[in-house]
C-alpha cells in the first residue's frame, strides 16, 4: 500500500516542475524583451541582473551591471528619505518605492527618470527595480509652467512666481544660514500709461511695456554684476513691475537701483515710428526678512507707491514707518469715525472770548474732543478732515452745535444776575451744502431756548469768500434769523476785502499768525524788535472791519504785550492761552461769577 500511495507522486511533481521552468522562461523572455528598463535585485541591494532597456538608459551593456550596487546606478543616497525607503523594501518592511531622479548619462545628457521598486511577484527573493524615462513629460511640464508663470506681452515672470520667489526668500532657512538675512523691493509704476492705450491703442501699449521690460531687465542684470543674485524683475500686472532684491545689503543698493530704472525710462521709447516719453513712480522698501511676510512687505511697498504718486510722481520713495503709522491712525480713525459719534465719544470744551477793555468773559469758542478709547484725547485737527471726506462731519457738526446751545443756556439760566455769554460753533462748508443748515439752526434754538444772537457760527475765510447760491443764501438767513456769522482764519484765505461787505458778516477772527507778530516787547529784548508791519496790517484790517460794523477777535494771545498792542490799536476781543486753554464747562461757570477774567489763571 505503501508504494501504491507514493506512485503518483513523482508524477505530479514533474509536471509542476515542467509548468514552474516554462513560466521562468516566459518571464526571463518578457523581462529581456520589455521596452521599460527593469533590474531583478538582490536582498543585498546588488543588481542580480538587467535587461537591455536598462542598459540603453544608462548607456551601458546590462550584462556588466551585475553584482553592482543598484541604488549608486539610480542615485537612491541622494536623499534620506528615498534612501530609508529604498532599504524598507529590501529588508520586505514597506510595499513600494517610488521617486524622481535625474541622472547623467554617459554622453553628457541628463535624464529624468521615475524609479519603482517593488518585491518579486510569488515570493522571490529580492526586489525588482523599474525606471521610466519621464524627460519628455518633465519637458513639457516645464513648457506648461514657463507659460504658466511668465506674461506673454513682456516675457517677464508674472505675479505668480514673483510671489513664490518672495515667499520662498522669505522662509527662514532662505536667509538664516547664509547671506544678509535682508530683502529689498522696488515697485514700480509707470506715470499716465492709459493715456498710452487710449490714444494709440493696446498694440502700442503692449509694445511699450515689453520695451519697458527690456530696460528693467538690462538694470536688473547691472545690478546683479559680482553680486551673489540678480534682481528678479517681474510684471505684476497692468502697468506695474517689480524689482526682487534677495539677501540686499541695506537701503543704499535700494536707492540706487529705484535710481537707475528711472534714469532707463528716461530716454525715449521708438515703437514703429513713434515716439513716446514716460516717467515711472518707484516705491522703495528694504527692511529684515525675519518677520517679514509677503503680504506685509507688499503692503508696504504699495503704500510708498502712492506716496510717490502724491509726492509728484517720476520719482522714487523709500517707506518711511513713522509716515506709514500716521497713515494707519488716519485709516483707523476714519473707519470709527460713525460709531464713535453713535457713542457718544465726543465732548466739548470751552475757550474764553475775552474783552480787550474791560476783561471781562463775552463769550466762548466751542471746540470738539473725541475720547478715542485707543488713542486718547483728540483735537479736531485729527479728524475734522476725516468727517467732512465722509460726510460724518453734518452729524457730528449737528450735535456739536445742539450741545454747545444747551450749555450756553443752561449757564445762563444758571447765572442769571450775569450778562449772557454767546457760544462759537464752528461749521463746515460741507454742513451748508449736505444739509438743512438753517433748519437746524432754528430747531436747535427753539430746543434749547437759547436766543439767537448768543449763537455765533464760524466758518473759515476760504469757505466763506467767494461764497454764491446757497452758501450764501444760507449765511443771509442765519444772519437774518439774528445768529452771529464769523470768519475764522481771516487774512490766510483770499482776503477778498471788496467781497465782505456784500457778507452778512458780524465778526472777523484774525489768524494767529498776524497776532505771533506782537509777542516782543523791545523795551524787555531790544536785539528782537517788532515788526512794524504787522502791527500796520492789523490795525488797517481792524478800522476796515469796524467801518463795515464788524468786530474783530484776535486769536493766539499768548502774552501781555500782544494784549496790550492789540488793545491799543482797537482790537475788539481776544482768544488765547494767555486767558485760558480750552477748559471744561464747569470751569466757565465759575468764571461767569467773576467780574473781570484774571489773566494767567487757568
Amino acid at each position: 500500500m505503501s508504494g501504491t500511495s507514493e506512485g503518483p507522486t513523482p508524477a505530479a511533481d514533474l509536471d509542476r516542475s515542467a509548468v514552474t521552468d516554462s513560466d521562468h522562461t516566459t518571464y526571463h523572455r518578457v523581462f529581456a524583451a520589455a521596452p521599460l528598463a527593469m533590474a531583478v535585485v538582490d536582498r543585498a541591494g546588488l543588481v542580480a541582473g538587467a535587461n537591455a532597456a536598462f542598459g540603453e538608459l544608462l548607456g551601458t551593456d546590462p550584462d556588466t551591471l551585475a553584482g553592482r550596487v543598484a541604488a549608486d546606478l539610480v542615485d537612491l543616497a541622494s536623499d534620506a528619505r528615498s534612501w530609508h525607503a529604498y532599504r524598507e523594501v529590501l529588508r520586505g518592511r514597506q510595499a513600494k518605492l517610488r521617486c524622481t531622479r535625474r541622472l547623467k548619462h554617459p554622453e553628457g545628457h541628463s535624464v529624468w527618470v521615475q524609479v519603482t521598486v517593488a518585491p518579486l511577484a510569488g515570493g522571490e527573493p529580492g526586489v525588482l527595480l523599474s525606471v521610466a524615462d519621464i524627460s519628455a513629460r518633465r519637458e513639457l511640464q516645464a513648457r506648461l509652467r514657463h507659460l504658466q508663470m511668465h506674461d506673454p506681452v513682456t516675457r517677464l515672470p508674472n505675479r505668480t512666481l514673483f510671489f513664490e520667489r518672495l515667499t520662498a526668500a522669505l522662509e527662514a532657512e532662505s536667509y538664516e544660514q547664509s547671506g544678509t538675512g535682508r530683502i529689498g523691493l522696488c515697485y514700480l509704476d509707470l506715470d499716465g500709461f492709459k493715456a498710452v492705450n487710449d490714444t494709440l491703442g493696446h498694440r502700442v501699449g503692449d509694445r511699450l511695456l515689453a520695451a519697458v521690460a527690456e530696460r528693467l531687465t538690462r538694470v536688473a542684470d547691472e545690478a546683479g554684476y559680482a553680486r551673489a543674485v540678480t534682481p528678479l524683475v517681474a510684471r505684476l500686472g497692468g502697468d506695474e513691475f517689480a524689482l526682487l532684491v534677495e539677501d540686499s545689503t541695506g537701503t543704499e543698493q535700494l536707492a540706487d537701483l529705484a535710481e537707475s530704472a528711472l534714469k532707463a525710462l528716461e530716454e525715449p521709447f521708438d515703437l514703429a515710428g513713434q515716439r513716446l516719453s514716460l516717467t515711472a513712480s518707484i516705491g522703495v522698501v528694504e527692511r529684515h526678512a525675519a518677520g517679514t511676510t509677503a503680504t506685509g512687505l507688499m503692503q508696504a511697498a504699495d503704500t510708498t507707491l502712492y506716496w510717490a504718486k502724491a509726492d509728484g510722481k517720476a520719482r522714487w520713495t523709500l517707506f518711511d514707518p513713522e509716515r506709514n503709522a500716521h497713515l494707519m491712525t488716519r485709516q483707523a480713525l476714519s473707519s470709527t469715525l460713525r460709531p464713535a459719534i453713535e457713542r457718544g465719544e465726543f465732548a466739548l470744551e470751552y475757550q474764553p472770548l475775552v474783552g480787550m477793555e474791560d476783561g471781562r468773559l463775552s463769550g466762548v469758542e466751542a471746540l470738539i474732543r473725541w475720547n478715542h478709547p485707543q488713542f486718547g484725547t483728540l483735537t479736531p485737527n485729527r479728524f475734522i478732515g476725516l468727517a467732512e471726506e465722509d460726510g460724518s462731519i453734518v452729524q457730528l457738526g449737528r450735535w456739536a452745535l445742539a450741545t454747545a446751545c444747551r450749555q450756553a443756556r443752561r449757564w445762563q439760566l444758571d447765572h442769571p444776575e450775569e450778562p449772557p455769554i454767546f457760544v462759537s460753533v464752528n461749521v463746515a462748508v460741507r454742513q451748508v451744502w449736505d444739509s438743512d443748515l438753517v433748519s437746524d439752526v432754528a430747531e436747535i434754538l427753539a430746543e434749547t431756548g437759547l436766543a439767537p444772537h448768543l449763537l455765533q457760527l464760524e466758518l473759515t475765510e476760504s469757505a466763506v469768500m467767494g461764497s454764491a447760491g446757497r452758501p450764501l443764501q444760507a449765511l443771509q438767513a442765519l444772519s437774518d434769523m439774528g445768529v452771529r456769522i464769523a470768519i475764522d482764519d481771516f487774512g490766510t484765505g483770499y482776503s477778498n476785502l471788496a467781497y465782505l461787505s456784500r457778507l452778512p458778516v458780524s465778526t472777523l477772527k484774525l489768524d494767529g499768525s498776524f497776532v505771533r507778530g506782537f509777542q516782543y516787547e523791545a523795551d524787555k529784548d531790544p536785539a528782537i524788535a517788532p515788526n512794524p508791519a504787522d502791527e500796520v496790517i492789523v490795525e488797517a484790517m481792524i478800522q476796515l472791519a469796524h467801518r463795515l460794523g464788524i468786530t474783530v477777535t484776535a486769536e493766539c494771545v499768548e502774552t501781555s504785550a500782544q494784549a496790550t498792542r492789540l488793545r491799543r490799536i482797537g482790537c475788539d476781543t481776544g482768544q488765547g492761552w494767555l486767558y485760558s486753554r480750552p477748559v471744561p464747562p464747569d470751569r466757565i461757570s465759575e468764571l461767569l461769577g467773576e467780574q473781570t477774567y484774571v489773566v494767567g489763571k487757568p
